[in-house]
């Protein structure tokens, strides 16, 4: 899958709050208020296609599915905000990219208002919609479960989020990611052998890698990865980038990830790492501060172990959605230069 890179502040765009009851309609309702409302441009094939060019082989598209969806209980996709994505993942497979799409912050706004049972009944039903609508689609599509929240708290009637304890968190972890791939894979056709992502507690390396998170049975062999994001996300808060710790700290959490998963022939999947690191973020030990030779470092660390690492970018950071390119010359020769290494072991 090589090194992907996200489609984010689009398909998962919406004003959705801890103060709402249900999902606020944006605009006139039409998929590309959504689509546009966070600042992105209209996504056409042109820059998808510019993805692919620029040496990108996977793409992750986030969806915030609740959208335009109305407030009935039934959870019922809205048919021309699906149709929208549907229209999008074909811009990518035609690109020859691996495509990943996934539930993006409505799993945060069901898990904030739901319990562990009724987010079950909830995103089953997700699940069920989006896997019979793309149930034909080669296995270069691939579902990734949810985003960032599992394991996270619930609101009180305050509207407060609460912390739940640490057992109920890993048990709404695992009992999601269970109802996920059961949900996919009773829709049959390619589902059954669908490769499925599913994702970590927090997406968090520590929590995930412990005894306590349970990858889900699958009735498929080998067609499970495990998400998480943000192999140095400490270091880049600590302010310890291109220093010492921030080595040691990186090489310590991809151990982990071996002994948790690739040593057991489960894929490791990182949805989300940095594209650019700020001056601000290095440690005062580093004189020579250089953005693009650490991404390099992090990303030739993290796939000589087998992860596939996923850049977080939105609309003209790191690629340019209207130059159709990676904007940053030395950012784009480094990346050109792992990704022609790739190509030419394959």
């Amino acid at each position: 899958m090589g090194i992907g890179i996200s489609l984010g502040n689009t398909m998962e765009s919406s004003y959705a709050s801890d103060r709402d009851d249900w999902v606020p309609v944006v605009g006139n309702n039409t998929p590309e208020e959504y689509e546009m409302c966070w600042g992105a441009v209209k996504t056409n094939r042109e820059i998808i296609n510019g993805i692919k060019s620029e040496g990108f082989d996977t793409i992750r598209i986030p969806v915030f599915w609740g959208n335009m969806m109305e407030d009935d209980g039934t959870y019922t996709i809205n048919p021309a905000f699906a149709a929208r994505v549907k229209e999008i993942v074909g811009y990518c497979q035609d690109a020859g990219l691996y495509t990943v799409i996934n539930i993006h912050h409505f799993d945060e706004f069901i898990i904030r208002h739901h319990s562990t049972e009724k987010c079950k009944e909830i995103f089953t039903a997700i699940w069920t919609q989006i896997a019979e609508y793309f149930k034909n689609y080669p296995y270069t599509l691939m579902f990734e479960n949810y985003n960032e929240y599992l394991g996270d708290g619930r609101l009180n009637e305050k509207r407060k989020v609460v912390d739940l304890p640490l057992e109920e968190s890993y048990e709404m972890t695992n009992t999601l990611n269970q109802a996920f791939v059961d949900a996919v894979r009773a829709t049959g056709r390619k589902n059954e052998e669908r490769v499925l992502i599913v994702s970590g507690y927090w997406t968090n390396i520590d929590l995930t890698t412990a005894p306590e998170f349970i990858m889900p049975k699958d009735t498929a062999s080998d067609r499970l990865m495990v998400s998480v994001h943000y192999v140095d996300n400490s270091c880049y808060w600590m302010k310890k980038i291109g220093g010492k710790k921030w080595l040691r700290y990186i090489d310590e959490q991809i151990t982990l990830l071996n002994k948790a998963f690739t040593e057991k022939n489960i894929p490791v999947f990182l949805g989300e790492i940095v594209a650019r690191y700020p001056e601000e973020n290095f440690d005062t030990e580093v004189t020579d501060i250089n953005s693009a030779k650490c991404v390099e470092i992090m990303l030739n660390k993290l796939l000589d172990n087998g992860c596939v690492p996923v850049i977080w970018d939105v609309n003209d950071n790191f690629y340019s959605r209207t130059e159709y390119r990676i904007k940053n010359d030395d950012e784009r020769s480094m990346f050109r230069e792992i990704s022609e290494k790739l190509h030419s072991k394959q």
